[in-house]
């Protein structure tokens, strides 16, 4: 699949620019030219040599900042994207084959979770847990994981109705085999483009709880606290949102776009055997009727 995707322009891209925010999540505490939290005697000072992007109220160097800020960043979306996927993928895919009991009480509690307003729920948790990100971003994922639930569900309801499914059922094989055997390669493309997009979604969650001053507290940098401070002082540097702000539009464009190349090149690949199965019966079908039309008489034949 990886292979499929690099093949398209979209799924380059997207790869490229997620690959520039993972090295800035891993390097970008070390690539930071001055301390995040240092402080200076210029205050809202423009963009310069010894500042790239200026400083802000308190003289902080606005690129260290945004490069330290980016490890709080990225793990918390992957945090509320893998918890999702552990939460609802897996029970999804076994409320196929353990009964009715298990259906129903997974789908109630999918139904309970979807009703839930997930960014009060989780300022609500963090009130009582304690004000960390982790624990913001577990409960968020808790209550994102219905989309991998639905999404695992379905396309394994697609692949529990065909013949080898039911024939290894009938054969005595566990639901463990036929899970590894036969239905997970098959809901695979559908829950990585889910995931993908709950990467992006987890970006959003992230950036809005620091906006909002849960999870991480100043003076830590974060790309949404950032944004936040940077908005007090919009008529000393107008341009000052622009930074955080563009590295969160790009990184959930960045994320969408890497969905849709996953869903596009799971869609050829699940086109590709049909098409190649009708036109072998295609070409069956004509060989069929050559052998059974009768040769035509020669012309002249004998009296």
């Amino acid at each position: 699949m990886v292979r499929r995707v690099l093949a398209l322009t979209s799924g380059r891209i997207a790869l490229a620019v997620l690959t520039v925010i993972a090295v800035l999540a891993v390097f970008g505490p070390l690539l930071a030219p001055q301390s995040p939290l240092a402080t200076s005697d210029h205050p809202l000072a423009a963009a310069s040599g010894a500042h790239w992007l200026g400083t802000d109220y308190l003289g902080r160097d606005v690129l260290s900042r945004l490069l330290d800020g980016s490890r709080v960043s990225v793990l918390g979306s992957l945090e509320v994207a893998f918890t999702a996927l552990a939460i609802g993928a897996v029970p999804g895919i076994l409320s196929v084959h353990l009964g009715r009991v298990f259906e129903w009480v997974t789908l109630r509690l999918a139904d309970t979770l979807v009703a839930l307003p997930f960014l009060l729920f989780a300022v609500a948790v963090v009130a009582l847990l304690g004000n960390g990100l982790t624990q913001a971003m577990l409960v968020t994922g808790a209550l994102v994981s219905p989309l991998f639930y639905r999404v695992a569900r379905a396309a394994t309801l697609a692949v529990a109705r065909s013949p080898y499914v039911e024939a290894a059922i009938i054969a005595g094989a566990s639901t463990g085999w036929i899970v590894r055997r036969h239905i997970w390669g098959k809901v695979l493309p559908p829950i990585a483009v889910a995931l993908a997009q709950t990467v992006g979604v987890g970006f959003v969650i992230v950036s809005s709880l620091t906006f909002l001053g849960i999870g991480v507290q100043p003076p830590a940098p974060t790309w949404g606290g950032l944004l936040a401070s940077d908005l007090g002082y919009l008529s000393h540097q107008p341009w000052a949102p622009l930074a955080p702000a563009l590295l969160i539009m790009v990184t959930v464009w960045a994320c969408n776009l890497l969905a849709d190349a996953v869903r596009d090149v799971s869609g050829e690949a699940g086109r590709t055997p049909a098409a190649g199965r009708g036109a072998r019966a295609g070409r069956r079908t004509d060989r069929r009727r050559t052998e059974s039309d009768p040769a035509p008489a020669p012309a002249g034949g004998a009296r």
